[in-house]
């Protein structure tokens, strides 16, 4: 070891006598502080124009164009100038056959050298972790073990950067040429993950050689074992290759036995790459404050009740928009996405089945006119130059599953214990599930999901189509996210004029029936109110008579017409709603969102007698008169005026009480438009999570699951714009010069002597 040390110290001297280390840092710190005083700057200019600050720690340091991310990118770039001469300085002097001549040993000379660079290397390490300490005194709250995190893990990478320097320098006398291999190398490994992505078997090999984005995890908070282990095996990979490669020059050995003492080392750092790579073996160690890098407790929680192997099937319809997600060649990146779950529930398995059938890409039909499904599924695989198993027709991919109903769109499904649910990818910027989708299809499998039933037969609002007072957006739309039936929920339709309500309801809707309910309907839903079970009644001012046979049961009326009231913006019956301020959250949580939540052409609520149910008002018009008026009117004439007004008038109401040895749940709303597609895609508008709530209520809170987290403390800048700017000058001026002078100082000095 005291050779080792030895070495690594004269090299040091070597190192900081030639001005490339020196040239090295200057550049390292102007860069590394120009783009961190600049982040700041600007945080601290947002501040003090009102903008919301919130997870500083991560933006300034990770995140897409944090410091770290940004200076990873530029880390290779300085190592090959630093190793270039490691070796290759010794065999152009010839200094290496006194080396190589001498007691010491080869392993200690190569692993000197490297103790030399790796320690070198600490100095970037310093110059980040002095910023990092900036940071510290800037930002309220800084998350000081994110910030380490992402400093092991630039480590780790520059010294990997360092070992394949160190062997490219092993190669050559050219220290140019040494430089200039190590970027090739570097780059190759970058690029070689991309390599042979539809081969079995060698697609897990390149995938785990690539060390493009290995520090990624640590970066943003999340030691990973298997990233620590990548680091320490390439390193070790490229010193021992180094030591073997001075080692020809001492020791006499036949070509087949250097070959195979080359290749027996590949296989082994290959073979415990891919062993300590498996989701098993993995260790993990979130080191973010709010474990942002980890489920939520609520997910957790789902995952614990699961004891047993678990498998994703992935259904690919080659003709589906999305299908390029989840191609052969993206399926290592693919998998990776569920990581945060296999790391708990190391028994997943996940298949592929490829299929083709007729889907919804209208642009590829457009695009490739007179070709019938066969046919483009047969140039997908041409152009795509797809290496496939099997490709399953329509015919026999229905044997297997009924995709129908899902679109024949990109799908999975879960299976667990005997059960299954389907997991899909969504029409929105993120295309695939986040945990509150994947943690709700998982709990679906280990408890009864709630199943919410529509009564149909009366002409109510249809949860099958696409108008705008229709209700498929919120409930039946398989390619929205936020859909009840991407949140776990399961819904159906029942005729309750000819059928009975399924036992296992949780929620009965009736929604704006437009013709009377036959005794038969009337008979059902008393039976099933008196069961104690939850039911949900949405009326127009229009129709509201039909369901008088049902609200007089719960004690409530409604108000003849619609209620209407002056607007300089809107239409008189557009009412923008505020919450009751006496909401027990005993009885219901609501999330009060600042976002109005309008109502248009609603019925208000009256408590017409004490039916045995505790009524709590939700929404209500605002402290503005309103009047009763027949709908479509475009202004409020003087003749109304005189009529009787309303104030805080009920819009929206929960009633609650104890039977059977449950709570019962039923809500009613003098509008039935708020549900319906348009609203809930309306912009600006709290209505989304207003349904949300009432639904994750009639759950009992199990669904949808909340994914929140606790909110980020550090979320001020403590400094103001001159502190930041006298920093800049410091870090960015004065501390580089303080750089040149030292390496002046050191160079002067050494060549006097």
């Amino acid at each position: 070891m005291k050779t080792i040390y030895r070495i690594a110290k004269t090299e040091l001297n070597t190192m900081f006598y030639s001005p490339v280390a020196w040239v090295v840092l200057v550049i390292f710190s102007i860069q590394s502080s120009w783009k961190f005083f600049d982040t700041l700057e600007r945080f601290e200019k947002g501040q003090k124009i009102g903008q919301h600050m919130d997870n500083l720690s991560q933006i300034l340091f990770s995140g897409f164009s944090g410091l770290f991310t940004e200076m990873q990118n530029y880390l290779y770039l300085y190592v090959p100038l630093l190793t270039m001469g490691l070796i290759s300085r010794e065999i152009n002097s010839g200094s290496i056959k006194l080396l190589l001549s001498s007691p010491i040993k080869i392993k200690d000379i190569v692993l000197g050298k490297f103790l030399a660079i790796a320690s070198y290397c600490l100095l970037f390490i310093a110059i980040l972790g002095i910023l990092a300490g900036v940071a510290y005194f800037s930002i309220d709250n800084l998350d000081i073990k994110f910030v380490l995190s992402g400093l092991i893990g630039l480590y780790l990478l520059v010294c990997t950067y360092a070992a394949i320097g160190l062997f490219m320098s092993c190669l050559t006398s050219y220290q140019v040429v040494a430089a200039i291999s190590t970027l090739v190398v570097l780059a190759g490994l970058n690029f070689i993950g991309k390599l042979w992505q539809g081969v079995e078997y060698v697609k897990d090999i390149t995938y785990f050689l690539s060390i493009s984005g290995r520090a990624n995890e640590m970066i943003e908070g999340l030691i990973v074992s298997k990233d620590v282990f990548y680091f320490v095996l390439v390193s070790s990979l490229f010193i021992v290759l180094s030591i073997y490669k001075l080692q020809t020059g001492r020791d006499a050995q036949t070509t087949s036995t250097r070959v195979l003492k080359y290749t027996v080392l590949v296989i082994v750092v290959l073979s415990l790459g891919y062993i300590t790579s498996r989701a098993p073996l993995s260790v993990y160690f979130d080191m973010t404050k709010t474990k942002s890098r980890t489920l939520t407790k609520n997910s957790l929680d789902v995952v614990d009740k699961i004891d047993g192997p678990i498998k994703i099937t992935t259904y690919v319809n080659l003709l589906d928009i999305n299908y390029y997600m989840v191609m052969p060649y993206s399926q290592n990146q693919d998998i990776s996405s569920f990581e945060k779950y296999s790391r708990f529930l190391p028994q997943m398995e996940m298949e592929y089945v490829y299929y083709y059938d007729t889907s919804n890409n209208a642009a590829l039909y457009a695009q490739n006119p007179g070709l019938n499904d066969k046919q483009l599924a047969q140039k997908m695989v041409e152009t795509q130059n797809l290496k496939l198993k099997k490709l399953y027709s329509p015919a026999e991919i229905s044997k297997i599953i009924d995709l129908k109903p899902e679109q024949n769109r990109v799908v999975r499904t879960v299976e667990y214990n005997g059960k299954k649910t389907f997991l899909r990818m969504f029409d929105d910027m993120f295309k695939i599930p986040m945990e509150k989708e994947i943690s709700a299809a998982l709990k679906r499998l280990v408890v009864s999901p709630p199943k919410i039933v529509f009564a149909t037969g009366n002409m109510e609002r249809s949860v099958d189509k696409n108008g705008d007072k229709n209700y498929k957006t919120g409930f039946n739309e398989v390619s929205f996210r936020y859909s009840m039936i991407n949140q776990g929920f399961d819904v159906s339709s029942v005729d309750i004029n000819a059928q009975n309500i399924p036992d296992q309801t949780t929620i009965l809707i009736i929604a704006d029936p437009k013709t009377e309910l036959s005794q038969g309907a009337i008979d059902r839903i008393n039976k099933y109110i008196d069961q104690g079970k939850n039911l949900m009644l949405l009326a127009e001012p229009e129709t509201n008579s039909t369901l008088t046979a049902v609200t007089d049961k719960l004690g409530l009326s409604f108000t003849r017409q619609s209620l209407v009231q002056e607007s300089g913006d809107n239409s008189p019956d557009y009412l923008v709603t505020e919450f009751a301020q006496s909401i027990d959250s005993a009885v219901i949580k609501l999330n009060k969102t600042k976002n109005p939540i309008p109502f248009l052409g609603s019925s208000g609520i009256k408590t017409a007698k004490n039916a045995g149910f505790t009524v709590t008002p939700l929404l209500k018009t605002n402290k503005q008169p309103a009047w009763e008026s027949p709908t479509g009117i475009n202004t409020i004439s003087a003749d109304l005026k005189k009529q009787s007004s309303f104030s805080e008038m009920p819009l929206a109401v929960a009633l609650t009480r104890n039977i059977n040895g449950k709570s019962q749940k039923i809500i009613v709303s003098g509008d039935a438009d708020f549900m319906g597609n348009a609203e809930l895609s309306r912009g600006g508008s709290g209505t989304f999570q207003f349904v949300t709530d009432i639904f994750t209520w009639f759950s009992n809170y199990q669904f949808p699951i909340d994914t929140t987290r606790p909110e980020n403390t550090d979320n001020h800048i403590a400094v103001n714009a001159n502190q930041v700017f006298i920093s800049k000058l410091l870090f960015i001026g004065l501390f580089p010069i303080l750089i040149i002078l030292g390496g002046a100082f050191i160079l002067i000095r050494r060549n006097r002597r």
